[in-house]
């Protein structure tokens, strides 16, 4: 009798395990799907920005090495969107803001006048010598720390936006969103009305909510214009005139 109940037991015992058994195997399988499909993803993400970069350097001829880009700094699909707009729309004054590699492409696809916004002098610095190893002249990046407007919000300071006026390209890549809420929306208020009509706006990071939602209100505010979502590696957003696209 205690040797049937002792098989019993263990029958139980093997099917139980069994059971947990197929359970972790199946957690497992689909763990390592889906690190697979994030591993593809990650690639083939990867192998568009060496593609972009490829395109890219060719249109800049450049005579020094860039610095390294994607992360915080913007990604070569982006970059290349910069070069080839700049290089059609031939802008009188483009306004950047945040400086960095884009002032560079854009120095380099023709841009006539360039007015770069950045708030840190770390890397408004570290863009003034790169241009200079690029002999790269007549760039005007204003830095000046973040300045309060009415309590409500943090934004580019007043006296760096003085003067603007027509302009052709505008590039909104700042401030960075950890700043404050909605960081970069100021840009509707103070830069949209100081566009010239044939000019064109490119929004980097449309795939996060905030700048998503600032790319839809300059399409509102611009209605002889149409906007063109391009799905880079961070998304970005190209409003321009309905006779330039």
């Amino acid at each position: 009798m205690v040797i049937f109940i002792l098989i019993a037991y263990l029958v139980r015992s093997t099917r139980a395990l069994h059971r947990k058994i197929n359970r972790n195997a199946d957690r497992v399988s689909k763990e390592l799907s889906g690190q697979t499909g994030r591993i593809k993803n990650e690639i083939a993400d990867a192998y568009h920005q060496v593609e972009a970069m490829e395109q890219l350097l060719p249109l800049l001829k450049l005579t020094a090495p860039l610095p390294p880009s994607r992360g915080w700094a913007a990604s070569p699909d982006f970059l290349l969107t910069l070069a080839h707009v700049a290089k059609r729309v031939k802008p009188r004054l483009t306004v950047e803001l945040g400086s960095g590699v884009s002032s560079l492409v854009l120095a380099k696809s023709g841009a006539k006048k360039i007015v770069s916004l950045d708030h840190s002098d770390e890397f408004g610095n570290q863009t003034r010598e790169m241009l200079a190893s690029h002999g790269v002249r007549g760039v005007d990046i204003r830095i000046h720390e973040l300045e309060s407007y009415a309590g409500k919000y943090k934004w580019y300071a007043k006296s760096t936006v003085k003067g603007l006026a027509k302009i052709d390209l505008l590039v909104i890549d700042g401030p960075p969103s950890s700043t404050n809420p909605d960081a970069r929306y100021p840009a509707l208020e103070h830069l949209v009305p100081l566009l010239s009509p044939r000019a064109t706006v490119i929004l980097d990071d449309v795939d996060r909510e905030e700048e998503r939602k600032l790319a839809d209100a300059i399409a509102r505010a611009l209605p002889n214009h149409t906007m063109t979502i391009y799905s880079h590696e961070k998304g970005t957003a190209v409003i321009s005139p309905r006779t330039l696209k």
